[in-house]
């Protein structure tokens, strides 16, 4: 099987989906190649592509790049009406010729463009649904008949998605919100839509489970100065508004003023990086690539990101660490049993939340659960291995469906002959009876 992943950006040395899923989907067997643009991770928020520059290597157009059991193409780009359109894609899918072309997102150019090419090569085509509502501002506003946001949204995102929804297969929404936003906002058929959440790579982000894991995490808390017995709170991600981890930081200063044995571990980078190196007891480190991010959640007693949802919270998850969250996040399974929520940009309650966490006993406790949860329900080879199934069933059935229109037109073209034709024949051909070479055909 032959697929390709098609994505407006690919993140070097990161753990997002376009870096992990074809890794998997490979050892799986199949014959994998992304399609990218050149563009940052985070391009859209940050326009000057400061955030990640220091972090992520630089890809040229026209590259082709093999990385972990798949090909990485890189194409030019455009932005047309907010939206990336990847130059040549069209080319490179004819180049490629894939069996499945999986896409990110259900609107704009890579999603049109891949529906007119899935009528010229025939592939099948799938989506996906990334949108949580926490970023997308009309999935946080009630419903008003007269709100000229919502039917410019409807005629912008929701007639497009549902004019290309036809020829798409299947969208996977990485949560119950993504669903939701998918099917508001976007017109994707409710019947169209799986719940399919992102993964961990188990084999980077697991708890300490061996005397080599135990003594990294004690030496690396002596290098970066923490103590024994200090509760270590870890987010790792942009330093932006929108993620605002200065709030965290400022809940640790002030902890550590009370004379408690907190500290801040923060890694990344963005536009709150002074003022959170500013904060008494907090400790500041540049990206890193995500294969080394494991060592550091295995260092750390908590994981806080709060405000928006990140794919780091499940990797810290799967390193034994509980989370603390806002009490906004949709995405609530991914703290429920396994840590704990705060109100939305309220110091004083994140301070309460982390003081709760203060026993050894239930942060062991929670943790323990958490990666239980990440081991069993959330790991990347799981979740391969069901794409895979469905990416099968979906060319089995085009595979029927091309049968049974040759069949038919075999048949339509026999009924038209002059010499007579065996019943049998004319039924088998017309798909009424079983064909005798089916199992061969199939």
């Amino acid at each position: 099987m032959r697929i390709v992943l098609v994505s407006e950006v690919f993140a070097r040395n990161m753990g997002y989906l376009e870096n992990l899923l074809p890794k998997y989907l490979a050892r799986l067997g199949a014959a994998v190649d992304v399609v990218a643009s050149a563009l940052p991770a985070d391009y859209r928020r940050d326009r000057q592509g400061e955030t990640y520059r220091d972090f992520q290597p630089a890809a040229s157009s026209g590259s082709i790049v093999m990385l972990e059991g798949f090909r990485l193409h890189v194409l030019g780009h455009e932005r047309r009406f907010g939206h990336v359109r990847l130059l040549g894609l069209a080319r490179k899918l004819a180049e490629l010729r894939p069996d499945i072309v999986q896409i990110m997102t259900p609107i704009g150019w890579i999603a049109i463009e891949a529906v007119c090419n899935r009528l010229r090569f025939g592939y099948r085509l799938f989506s996906g649904c990334h949108y949580h509502a926490s970023v997308f501002p009309l999935a946080q506003k009630p419903p008003a008949f007269l709100d000229w946001d919502r039917w410019r949204c409807f005629f912008e995102r929701g007639l497009q998605g549902r004019v290309l929804s036809w020829a798409t297969e299947k969208y996977y929404a990485i949560s119950p919100d993504c669903a939701e936003v998918a099917r508001r906002f976007f017109g994707v058929p409710r019947s169209k839509i799986e719940i399919s959440a992102l993964g961990v790579d188990t084999e980077v982000f697991h708890p300490v489970r061996s005397a080599a894991d135990a003594m990294s995490r004690t030496n690396l808390r002596v290098r970066l100065g923490f103590q024994k017995d200090e509760i270590v709170c870890v987010y790792s991600g942009r330093f932006t508004a929108d993620k605002n981890p200065l709030l965290l930081a400022r809940a640790i200063a002030e902890l550590v003023a009370h004379g408690e044995p907190y500290r801040g571990l923060f890694i990344g980078n963005g536009a709150q990086a002074a003022e959170i190196a500013a904060c008494h007891g907090c400790v500041s480190i540049p990206f890193m690539p995500m294969h080394e991010l494991g060592a550091f959640y295995r260092g750390a007693d908590l994981g806080v990101w709060p405000t928006q949802e990140s794919m780091s919270m499940l990797d810290a998850l799967a390193c034994g660490i509980p989370l603390v969250a806002n009490d906004t996040m949709k995405a609530r399974e991914r703290v429920e049993g396994c840590g704990l929520e705060y109100r939305l940009l309220d110091l004083r309650d994140l301070m309460r939340a982390l003081r709760r966490l203060r026993p050894a006993g239930l942060r062991a406790q929670l943790g323990a659960e958490g990666a239980r949860r990440m081991r069993e329900e959330y790991r990347w080879e799981g979740i391969a291995a069901r794409r895979m199934a469905d990416y099968a069933v979906a060319l089995a059935a085009g595979s029927r469906a091309h049968d049974e229109a040759a069949a038919l037109a075999r048949a339509s073209m026999l009924a038209g002959s002059p010499s007579p034709i065996p019943k049998d024949e004319f039924l088998e051909a017309a798909g009424t009876l079983p064909k005798r070479n089916l199992s061969e055909a199939q």
